[in-house]
């Protein structure tokens, strides 16, 4: 039998009058047309635009802005100088009511499409009270002539550096100390990376701040090579350091042909290889790879949130699985919780003991590998009351969610930061059921979204 021709009722090239109607999880503007769906990047509800079709597939289509002929009641004007160019941030022209909006409707949705899950009428959002220049970290991509460099982030879907002095949701003193350092690569005729031809020094730096003690890290990302004595005798400037708060200069060396900015061996080139951050009375040793949240007004409340879940858990057994440097699993050590923290990237957990060491922390043990190894020996030992899970935006594995369902934790804390593999792990652990939901704002200005789930046994959920 014949397959049915597609009624796709627009061609490429199709100059289309739309109403953008809602966003999509992307975080783009959405319509349909004749029934078709239509994504219009840059769009948001109410805009009314003049577009282009640049792409169809069965499902939908893909529409460029040629003009907002009326523009919706939510925008507002966007700060960044380079907004419309950067990948970014997608929201600073949203309303940041109707980006807290969109981020609870985005998790409703995924938990009751793709997880079948009951939710509660109100979901609440923690919503942000530094809503720009708070991000912790800065990781830019380097390119260009050693005349002129081009530093920032990617343009959305291309490799194309959208370059800028300032970054309106980082710390205000990384876009200091990128500044001088496009000054010192600048001054001393560095050679940048070439992609295409893989070539060139330096491709990349990743900058870290804590508000809280002043101290920046740096890491400049490099091919193979060396610096010249006259670069690094610049970076030792004791004026700009101390005045940027630097405590330590490394190069990470990344030979590979890849889009993953660290490599795996790091140079000192000036002082330590960590630097501290401090969230209340807990002070943390980060290194310049180590996991750890980037919004830090936002992750004291989140910490306080799991610590209020995890009160009845008394000196009961608490697992922190992907903990990072170990920042849920110090919080909950430091308030005399029982806590097994669980990482498989190496210098994490050396920061996390480090920072248990100087905050006299003893009821917290740190096991180096995967969860898929270190979980199922754990819970065969232990009578484990609490099973946190923090996993990389992929979710949990099949078989962490094994070991989750055969322990048979009194309960289970899922922090993500991807709403759609929250919602698959949720359905596959049987005989668990939400007992608590909040949508914490760690990333404002953009699509991502921070969720934190309390789940219970069926039995007792209510």
């Amino acid at each position: 039998m014949a397959k049915s021709k597609l009624n796709i009722p627009v061609k490429k090239g199709d100059r289309l009058e739309l109403q953008v109607e809602t966003l999509a999880s992307s975080g783009d503007g959405l319509c349909r047309h004749q029934g078709y769906a239509l994504f219009i990047p840059g769009g948001i509800p109410g805009d009314r635009i003049t577009g282009k079709v640049n792409k169809i597939t069965p499902r939908f289509g893909v529409v460029d802005i040629l003009e907002r002929t009326q523009l919706s009641p939510d925008r507002v004007d966007p700060p960044c100088p380079v907004f419309f160019k950067c990948g970014g941030c997608k929201f600073q022209d949203l309303s940041y009511e109707k980006q807290l909006e969109f981020k609870v409707q985005v998790v409703r949705d995924s938990l009751k499409r793709i997880g079948g899950i009951e939710l509660p009428e109100k979901i609440e959002a923690f919503a942000a009270e530094q809503q720009y220049q708070y991000r912790n970290k800065g990781s830019f991509a380097i390119t260009g002539k050693a005349s002129d460099p081009q530093i920032g982030f990617y343009a959305e879907g291309s490799h194309i550096i959208a370059d800028s002095p300032v970054c309106d949701i980082l710390l205000e003193p990384i876009n200091q100390t990128k500044e001088w350092l496009r000054h010192l690569l600048k001054e001393n005729q560095i050679s940048l990376y070439n992609e295409k031809h893989h070539r060139g020094l330096v491709r990349g730096l990743v900058i870290r701040h804590s508000e809280s003690t002043g101290e920046t890290l740096v890491g400049l990302i490099t091919n193979k090579g060396r610096f010249p004595r006259g670069f690094l005798a610049a970076l030792k400037n004791g004026n700009e350091l101390k005045k940027l708060g630097i405590t330590g200069i490394l190069q990470n060396i990344n030979p590979q042909i890849t889009n993953v900015i660290l490599g795996k061996e790091n140079k000192i080139l000036w002082g330590k290889e960590r630097f501290k951050d401090k969230l209340a009375n807990v002070t943390y040793h980060l290194s310049l790879g180590s996991f750890f949240q980037i919004h830090s007004g936002q992750t004291i409340p989140l910490y306080n949130l799991i610590e209020s879940w995890v009160d009845e858990a008394k000196n009961k057994i608490i697992i922190d699985a992907y903990s990072g440097s170990g920042g849920i699993a110090l919080w909950l050590a430091a308030k005399g919780k029982n806590v097994i923290a669980i990482e498989q990237f190496e210098p994490a957990m050396q920061d996390a003991r480090l920072s248990a060491e100087d905050n006299g922390i003893r009821d917290c043990r740190f096991l180096t590998g995967n969860v898929e190894e270190h979980a199922p020996q754990v819970v065969s030992k232990e009578q484990v009351h609490t099973f946190i899970v923090d996993p990389p935006r992929k979710g949990c594995s099949p078989s962490v969610i094994k070991t989750l369902m055969e322990s048979k934790p009194e309960q289970i804390i899922y922090i993500s930061c991807n709403p759609s593999t929250l919602a698959r792990d949720l359905e596959r652990l049987e005989g668990y059921q939400l007992h608590d939901i909040k949508v914490i704002d760690m990333f404002p200005q953009t699509q991502h979204i921070e969720t934190a789930v309390l789940l219970r046994p069926v039995a007792s959920a209510s």
